[in-house]
Parts: C-alpha cells; structure tokens; sequence
C-alpha cells in the first residue's frame, strides 16, 4: 500500500469507530432517559427519539462503511 492508500484507509478507519462509538453513546443515553423512573412524560419522550436518531444513524453509518471500503478495495486494484 502506497502512502496515500494507507492515510485514506487509516483516516477512515478512524472516523468509522469514532461515529461507530457516538452511535453507542446515543443509543445507550436514549435508553437510559427512556428507561428512567423519572415522571417527566417529556425527557421519556426525548430519550426515544434519540434512540430512533441512533437508529437511523446507525443505518447510514452502515451504508457509508459499506461504500468507502469498495471505494478502498477498488482503489487497491488499480
């Protein structure tokens, strides 16, 4: 692998698991609001929408993981 093949797949690597680890981040303090013995119908409903945000961010973090490793395989065939 040339240097510029190797920066690009480390910097994605990196970013990957940084959005990876927020997505984690989220989910778990979505699920704690949701989950919580508070009677704030409110904060309740706000820990479920950031669990559906974490849902969906999850989505695009998978299709985006999916297109830059073809764009890195492609660019190590060429």
């Amino acid at each position: 692998m040339s240097g510029l093949e190797g920066l690009i797949q480390s910097l994605t690597t990196q970013v990957t698991e940084t959005a990876w680890s927020i997505f984690i981040l989220s989910w778990a303090i979505g699920w704690a609001l949701r989950g919580s013995p508070i009677p704030i119908f409110r904060l309740k409903r706000g820990g479920q929408s950031i669990i559906e945000d974490a849902i969906i961010a999850a989505f695009w973090l998978a299709i985006g993981s999916t297109v830059f490793s073809l764009v890195s395989y492609l660019a190590s065939q060429v």
